[in-house]
């Protein structure tokens, strides 16, 4: 892992617009940071997607038809924390569903969390956790012939551009069998006083979220960001339905990284490009899966129609 991150921020900070990838957010303490986020008032996503999991769980049962006498395999992609699953799984588990449990995701810290809360709150819960990239465990998901229904939550779909979702969505179908579902969560496009500010709460939560990576090259790679001289600027265009994250130089500066054994200059008002967030609509998604297998089945919105959780199917 730590020769992956090395060559990561090395490529991404050699490039003609420097970049980082966004899933070296989540150390410890990046994950820490994480679920303050998710409890901003800002924060509007994971609480719309909860509303659904919490007052719509039947719902979600009836529109992926799931059958009592059936086994299945529920598969999370990016599982974090599991606050909105544990919805899902305390009504499977009460209504007598036949199901294994399997979250995965980057962290394992956060794995290593859920594991255990997991155990105190639904210890019925059959759980099979796994540590990895997303892209790396879609090849062994292929290996299993039980029914699947993958969850893909909290916009992380999002994370990527257009172009790399649709790859992803590729793979995502080429692994799965026919009849395979998926419960994807997306963020709905929306005006900007209600999209940036949660990218740019008032208590600083997200720009420290974003700094931490900073922190965490210092650490692992041995490097002297000084994150006094960088601010976090993110950007939302309402057109294209785009939300941008980047750290901003403040100075001229120069950053050692020792791991790597090389010296990166910053211009003032440089940018470091961390992350989009993308907003969806229904044409947005179905020319995301033109080229895969998936096809559109239903649609799950919150209350104040913020966000949606489609129900794909491999037909």
């Amino acid at each position: 892992m730590i020769q992956q991150f090395k060559d990561a921020v090395n490529k991404g900070l050699s490039a003609q617009h420097k970049n980082l990838p966004s899933k070296y957010f989540y150390d410890k303490k990046g994950d820490a940071l994480f679920v303050q986020i998710m409890g901003l008032p800002e924060y509007y996503l994971t609480r719309a997607e909860h509303d659904i999991f919490k007052n719509q769980t039947s719902n979600i049962i009836a529109s992926l038809k799931l059958k009592k006498d059936t086994y299945f395999e529920l598969i999370e992609l990016g599982a974090g924390d599991g606050t909105k699953t544990k919805e899902l799984l305390k009504l499977l588990s009460q209504e007598g569903f036949d199901y294994s449990y399997l979250p995965i995701d980057i962290s394992q810290n956060a794995l290593d969390n859920l594991e255990s809360t997991l155990k105190t709150d639904l210890p019925a819960v059959s759980v099979k956790t796994k540590q990895g990239d997303y892209f790396e465990v879609l090849e062994s998901l292929k290996h299993s012939k039980h029914p699947k229904v993958i969850l893909f939550l909290g916009s992380n779909i999002g994370n990527m551009n257009d172009a790399i979702a649709s790859i992803f969505m590729q793979n995502l179908s080429a692994n799965l069998n026919l009849g395979d579902k998926l419960f994807l969560g997306v963020d709905l496009i929306k005006s900007e006083d209600i999209v940036l500010p949660a990218y740019n709460d008032s208590q600083g939560v997200t720009a420290a979220f974003n700094l931490n990576l900073l922190d965490r090259i210092n650490k692992e790679l041995d490097a002297d960001f000084n994150r006094n001289n960088f601010i976090h600027t993110p950007t939302y265009n309402e057109k294209e339905g785009i939300a941008k994250s980047y750290i901003t130089s403040t100075i001229n500066q120069d950053v050692h990284i020792k791991a790597i054994n090389k010296t990166f200059s910053f211009i003032k008002n440089e940018k470091i490009h961390l992350e989009i967030s993308r907003k969806y609509n229904d044409e947005i998604l179905n020319n995301i899966i033109t080229n895969t297998q998936f096809n559109i089945k239903n649609k799950l919105s919150d209350s104040n129609n913020y966000f949606a959780n489609y129900i794909l199917e491999i037909e």
